[in-house]
């Protein structure tokens, strides 16, 4: 089976292309490939796939095999890939998604998708603003926006001091979180930009969350933090985001995305 390994501000997936392979159990596949010591190594598996209501569909399972609604990192990746194959035809076209059509629109150079704008839609507010929570006995305040999937963000100084690996399973397990929620921990500083680590639900710490950015300066502005229009710093990179607040009330995204390599595996060797 062929393979494309991209990441998006240093958020990884392996991308599979279902217009020319077809994949039978990609929840487990996603297991195995994501393995960085057995595997291909990424934060999970994306499939790109024919759509009847748009002009792509994409599939996005994180690296325990569970299937998410969307991946802002992900699809910017799809935005790519379609594009250097000649498969789109078009500088802006529409993907399908668990959390509904995303517009994206390219910027090429010398034929080539460097950056990608997407339209992440209209956020939803699922929480208090704020609302505190108990989390291994210490107290929190968080902002719940859900962006398709679920997000809840965190404010505080010193965020390169967490020890996610030790208290993030406690924040994506919460009881508050039925279906377990990715956990934003930010750091402001300025109205303009904002720092962010990222535990995804599914996957751990991963180096960058598109859908994370967006909700979290959605939940910066609504707070009063930013304005409307910030920059996210990433482990793996910066991305832009503007919320049209007064508007369309739509979330737009604006990011890089690169192709790492291209390979075949066999999945019984995996």
């Amino acid at each position: 089976m062929k393979f494309t390994k991209m990441q998006g501000t240093g958020n990884d997936y392996v991308y599979i292309n279902c217009f020319e392979e077809t994949v039978e159990n990609p929840a487990e596949l996603s297991k195995k490939v994501s393995d960085r010591h057995f595997g291909i190594g990424s934060d999970g598996l994306i499939l790109i796939c024919p759509s009847e209501t748009a002009d792509f569909r994409m599939r996005m399972f994180n690296a325990d095999g569970s299937e998410s609604q969307m991946c802002g990192n992900g699809i910017r990746c799809v935005g790519k890939y379609v594009y250097d194959h000649g498969m789109a035809g078009k500088t802006e076209f529409d993907v399908e998604t668990g959390a509904g059509i995303k517009h994206l629109k390219i910027t090429e150079e010398n034929g080539k998708a460097v950056m990608i704008t997407v339209d992440m839609g209209v956020p939803e507010i699922t929480s208090q603003v704020p609302e505190p929570i108990s989390i291994d006995g210490r107290d929190y305040e968080f902002i719940g926006i859900s962006m398709g999937n679920p997000h809840a963000i965190y404010f505080m100084e010193g965020i390169d001091g967490l020890d996610l690996e030790a208290i993030g399973p406690a924040f994506e397990h919460h009881v508050r979180f039925p279906e377990r929620t990715n956990s934003e921990f930010i750091e402001v500083k300025s109205k303009s930009y904002i720092r962010m680590r990222v535990w995804e639900r599914g996957s751990g710490e991963t180096w960058a969350c598109g859908t994370g950015a967006t909700a979290s300066v959605v939940a910066s502005a609504l707070s009063g933090r930013t304005s409307n229009k910030a920059e996210v710093e990433l482990k793996g990179g910066n991305l832009m985001i503007e919320w049209d607040r007064e508007g369309s009330g739509h979330v737009f995204m604006t990011g890089p995305a690169v192709q790492v390599f291209e390979g075949e595996f066999d999945e019984r060797s995996l």
